[in-house]
């Protein structure tokens, strides 16, 4: 037995044995769409959606169940055109969280020996919270610096040795070898005297020191040579002394040029103006020194000649060999080791001190000065949390996710504080969505500022108001047509706007501009005025209710077979206008 899919007459409505007239269109289809998406995913998706067409294009949903029959049928509503506001908004649930948060560990282990806080205390970011006792670490730090002293000693060394210099100024008097000679540590390469002169110490007995000055000429006699040299006073005592005997002196210092064969094992007497000096006076000739190789290898860029001058840290050649070079790799390798060594030694000793990571309020405070505790995971100490704003994240749906930008203001409710709604604003749309059950929504974070009353861990309720408009003209949803039709009744004063569309007797379709829109109203921008009436067909149920679900009507049909279909893809038993489906579906 098959059942008929009815539509109540209305009034309007055709005659018995004629056509029926179109049914208006359904407005606002995209809100259909949206509201079955869901439901047509997959494989599926393009026969349930042909299912649920045919079904409501037939104006009844009837199902079978222990003989009784329910169905509904579709009437038409009217609707004044009214004003009112109209907001479209995406809301969601969440949970505050800080705008930041820290938990204190430390990864040593040790006594607390002060803490300079309690809980609830602000604390600046930097600010020392914990000292722990650090005696072995500080040991550790002393060995780690002393041991990067030596390595970079070695490695100075390894370095002099490839490049000896010069450790005075003065002049080259003797050179021992020459460029491309092979040598060994120890080798002498070039002698440098600091100047050519001698200086003798000359003491006169019976003489004053005004007999004496600066300048004066003196003869000098070295103890062997023949022949004598001539000198200048440099220096006369301003007192005098007396020898042995009881007989009073006078010290000269006489400077005389070395000729370059006396050295300081040569004695001398001198002559100066009528006082002959009292013994011989030790030589002493200028200060010298020897540049010794450091390094085995061969000797390279040695260009020096005796008489040149040369100062202190000119480099007198390079030595050259794989011994050298590789002194100076494994010297620069110790250094390298022993700063790792030192950084790490001081990064420790930094861990016995804890610092505030961030500024915020102490929430909770787990240990404190003479406890003892264990470095790792359950080191914790305190937590900090940064109370300046609150967060909270809602999850958005893939359908509504556009609508959103960062900027945006959030209008914020917590059943906590009753009466009171906070203003948020977005700060991020996340990419990164999560798919559950063929439905995907994207994370958007949402900051308050002003947050009297509010603490983390609430649950709170937050709207976005994508648009909005205040006391404009107004009609249900479902009353427009194709996006830009609207059914009126005959005597409504923009019906003499009537667009030459079919419509049911007594109805008439007007052209409109449609603008903000929420789950039950739609704006009017142009196209109807206040007095209008707008109509559009809605569901009723009738009959006995047991047993009602959607579909298409079953009847004797055979699973799997579809009524009859004439052109234009409609089943049997209902018209549809061109453009959509009926109004209210």
């Amino acid at each position: 037995m098959s059942e008929e899919c009815k539509i109540r007459p209305t009034e309007g409505a055709a005659a018995p044995g004629k056509d029926p007239a179109p049914l208006p269109q359904v407005s606002r289809l995209a809100r259909l769409r949206d509201g079955t998406k869901r439901l047509l995913r997959g494989k599926k998706r393009k026969v349930l959606a042909l299912v649920l067409v045919i079904a409501v294009a037939g104006g009844a949903v009837i199902w079978h169940g222990k003989g009784q029959t329910a169905s509904a049928v579709l009437e038409y509503q009217e609707a004044a055109v009214e004003r009112r506001s109209i907001t479209n908004s995406l809301t969601a649930s969440g949970t505050l969280e800080p705008a930041d948060s820290y938990t204190v560990n430390t990864l040593v282990s040790g006594e607390i020996l002060s803490d300079t806080f309690e809980k609830g205390d602000e604390v600046e970011e930097g600010q020392l919270l914990y000292t722990i006792d650090s005696s072995n670490a500080s040991s550790s730090l002393t060995q780690s610096q002393n041991s990067y002293s030596q390595a970079q000693n070695s490695y100075s060394q390894a370095v002099d040795a490839k490049y000896p210099t010069a450790d005075m100024s003065g002049t080259v008097s003797e050179i021992y070898v020459n460029e491309g000679d092979s040598v060994n540590a120890g080798t002498e390469l070039l002698r440098i005297v600091a100047d050519e002169n001698m200086y003798i110490d000359f003491s006169f007995t019976y003489a004053d020191s005004s007999d004496f000055y600066v300048g004066q000429s003196a003869t000098v006699f070295i103890d062997g040579f023949a022949d004598t040299l001539i000198g200048t006073v440099t220096a006369v005592s301003n007192s005098s002394a007396a020898v042995s005997t009881g007989v009073p002196l006078t010290t000269v210092r006489v400077t005389v040029a070395n000729p370059g064969l006396l050295t300081s094992d040569y004695t001398a007497s001198a002559v100066i103006g009528s006082y002959m000096s009292y013994g011989e006076a030790p030589i002493k000739v200028g200060a010298s020194s020897v540049i010794t190789a450091e390094a085995s290898g061969k000797i390279r860029g040695f260009d020096w000649l005796v008489g040149d001058t040369i100062s202190n840290g000119d480099r007198v050649c390079t030595i050259t060999g794989d011994s050298v070079d590789n002194s100076i790799e494994s010297a620069q390798i110790s250094v390298s080791n022993a700063a790792t060594s030192l950084e790490n030694a001081q990064e420790n000793l930094e861990d016995y001190s804890i610092t505030a990571p961030i500024s915020g309020t102490v929430v909770t405070k787990t240990a404190k000065a003479g406890d003892n505790i264990e470095g790792g995971s359950s080191g914790t100490l305190c937590t900090i949390y940064d109370l300046s704003y609150l967060e909270m994240t809602m999850s958005i749906d893939e359908l509504d996710i556009s609508s959103v930008e960062v900027g945006q203001e959030v209008r914020i409710t917590a059943d906590a504080v009753e009466g009171t709604t906070y203003t948020g604003v977005v700060t991020e749309v996340s990419v990164a969505g999560t798919t559950s059950g063929g439905i995907t929504t994207y994370p958007v974070t949402v900051r308050i500022d002003e947050t009297d009353g509010l603490l983390p861990g609430m649950n709170v309720d937050a709207e976005i108001v994508v648009s909005s408009a205040d006391d404009v003209l107004a009609i249900p949803s479902e009353a427009v047509s194709r996006g830009d039709m609207v059914l009126v009744t005959a005597d409504s004063p923009s019906a003499a706007n009537a667009l030459d569309e079919e419509a049911p007797e007594g109805y008439v379709y007007v052209p409109v501009e449609t603008g903000v829109s929420d789950n039950s109203y739609i704006e009017i921008l142009s196209g109807l005025q206040e007095g209008d009436t707008v109509a559009y067909l809605q569901a009723v149920s009738s009959g006995s209710s047991e047993g009602m679900m959607g579909g298409m009507p079953m009847g004797d049909t055979p699973m799997g077979e579809m009524p009859s279909m004439p052109s234009g893809g409609m089943p049997s038993g209902g018209s549809m206008p061109s453009g959509g489906m009926p109004g209210g579906f």
